[in-house]
């Protein structure tokens, strides 16, 4: 399977950063193609701007919809994944967390951890974080479950771990959140745009994510999703603005009210640059035959796990294909400095990055088999 050049005379062959940063064909010229007629718009002498440029906000919201599932009515921009995630919980009423228990696991996102363990004394619940077990990398699925319990008011489910690219059943976990009648939320930032996902087969009550990664945005763009059941109980974020209304150009400070769907998670005056930025790769993944994306990180991922195995790495990322995310995980061995290995790499033109002693790389649609046999010949053994 070949891609074309991203764009004349950049070497993108080594690329594994799409845990991080996604790229692909002919990125750099259409984001800057979007980005020009979004400059051309905003400074013309007319009052169009406004228009175009929240028509611009809404059209990746659409796409991030289709994406997942969602109706567009039942999803909301923010600057990022944490960011949509404190909307959400702060839309939750009180009695939904306070003497309950959040459950989370060792390998989220830090971010989201951080965010909750803030919270957990001012609204009232307490947030127990499942551990890894000793001398394993991730949390284990069947013990993510055991301790969730009836007294777990919200889980909060990493759809692939950031760490290891762990993939947990989903449709398990999920199951086991309808018979304990938990609320469920999902991070599905490190999954979106690799693996695919359907709310109309697994539906849960909270997504965030990000147009970074797979998706091959920009910085700045946070989306969410918020279960139709929950907006009709009637969530009302406390920050809320102009933009939180059906209509934001009423003015009347004695008649707010909010918007019936998730537009009422927006706040003030919307950010547009990230997402004009960001619809363009959104745009070209949409546009993939389904599967193809995949099926080449897939063969990718199968020669780095061979090139880990040879030069004596130890895996981290689970080796069966329907457990992992799409990145590959390995471990530094002792005598051998991190990040020396990653600045050795890059001066080969081959892109990756260490969390402490892990190495992780993330092929994608850009990286060629010729970059992995770089990885092959310069990872030191």
């Amino acid at each position: 399977m070949t891609f074309s050049s991203l764009a004349a005379g950049d070497d993108f062959s080594g690329w594994l950063m799409y845990h991080s940063v996604g790229v692909y064909p002919g990125q750099q010229a259409a984001v800057t193609d979007a980005l020009a007629r979004f400059t051309a718009d905003w400074y013309a002498p007319d009052d169009r701007r406004w228009g175009i440029g929240l028509a611009a906000r809404d059209a990746l919201l659409s796409n991030w919809a289709t994406l997942i599932g969602a109706d567009t009515a039942h999803v909301f921009g923010a600057q990022n994944v944490t960011d949509v995630f404190a909307r959400f919980l702060d839309g939750l009423d009180d009695a939904a967390l306070a003497g309950r228990t959040v459950l989370v696991a060792a390998d989220c996102f830090p971010s989201l951890h951080f965010l909750l363990s803030g919270l957990a004394a001012r609204r009232g619940f307490t947030l127990k974080t499942v551990p890894v077990r000793a001398a394993e990398a991730y949390v284990r699925d069947e013990d993510f479950i055991a301790a969730w319990g009836p007294d777990v008011g919200l889980a909060l489910i990493t759809w692939v771990s950031s760490l290891t690219s762990k993939r947990v059943d989903l449709a398990a976990l999920t199951a086991h959140a309808r018979a304990i009648g938990s609320l469920v939320a999902v991070d599905i930032t490190q999954g979106a745009g690799i693996l695919p996902f359907d709310l109309r087969e697994t539906p849960v009550d909270f997504i965030c994510g990000s147009t970074l990664k797979w998706l091959c945005g920009a910085p700045g763009t946070g989306l969410g999703y918020i279960a139709p059941p929950l907006l009709a109980a009637g969530m009302q974020p406390p920050v809320r603005g102009w933009f939180s209304q059906a209509n934001p150009f009423n003015w009347d400070l004695d008649t707010f009210a909010y918007a019936p769907d998730a537009r009422r998670f927006d706040t003030g005056t919307p950010s547009l640059l990230p997402f004009v930025a960001s619809r363009p790769g959104f745009h070209w993944l949409l546009a993939q035959p389904p599967g193809k994306l995949r099926a080449h990180n897939l063969a990718l991922c199968h020669q780095l796990i061979e090139v880990a195995d040879s030069l004596g790495y130890a895996l981290l990322s689970p080796r069966d294909d329907a457990a992992r995310g799409g990145s590959i995980m390995v471990e530094t061995p002792a005598h051998l400095d991190p990040q020396q290995v990653v600045g050795a790499l890059a001066a080969q033109h081959i892109l990756i990055d260490a969390r402490g002693r892990m190495l992780r790389l993330s092929p994608g649609v850009a990286t060629t088999v010729a970059g992995i046999e770089r990885v092959a010949a310069y990872l030191p053994r």
